[in-house]
């Protein structure tokens, strides 16, 4: 049997973290283990959601599991996965920050050029 190619063992890693919950999971575990019941407070889903959600983290080998006692805490299996959370942090803000700038100098042309009438109003124009 022939290995896939890397790139699509990769984009497989991507599209498992491509989660909300997933990714606010790994965020929170990045300030340390937490037990169940703290992620379903502070997450804010269906706790079969949840138990899906970890379930896949935990077959990917992204997160433990241990339980103590009654409660069972989840762990990130490593750091990397927080040096990736970070990364993703630094380039979203790299692009945001970009977008930013854009939408300022869309809004000093705006200004220079002669006003345009007002979405609504030119709608409402139409409408007559």
């Amino acid at each position: 049997m022939t290995q896939p190619p890397l790139y699509q063992v990769k984009a497989e890693f991507f599209r498992m973290l491509g989660h909300p919950v997933r990714i606010r999971v790994l965020e929170l575990l990045q300030d340390g283990p937490r037990p169940v019941r703290e992620l379903l407070a502070d997450i804010g889903v269906e706790p079969s959601n949840l138990s899906q959600q970890l379930a896949q983290l935990r077959r990917a080998g992204i997160v433990v599991s241990t339980r103590e006692g009654p409660t069972v805490v989840y762990a990130l299996a490593g750091g990397d996965v927080a040096e990736l959370l970070r990364c993703a942090r630094r380039i979203l803000t790299v692009l945001l920050a970009d977008r930013q700038g854009l939408l300022e100098q869309l809004r000093e042309s705006d200004t220079s050029s002669a006003p345009e009438p007002h979405f609504g109003q030119s709608l409402t124009k139409l409408n007559q």
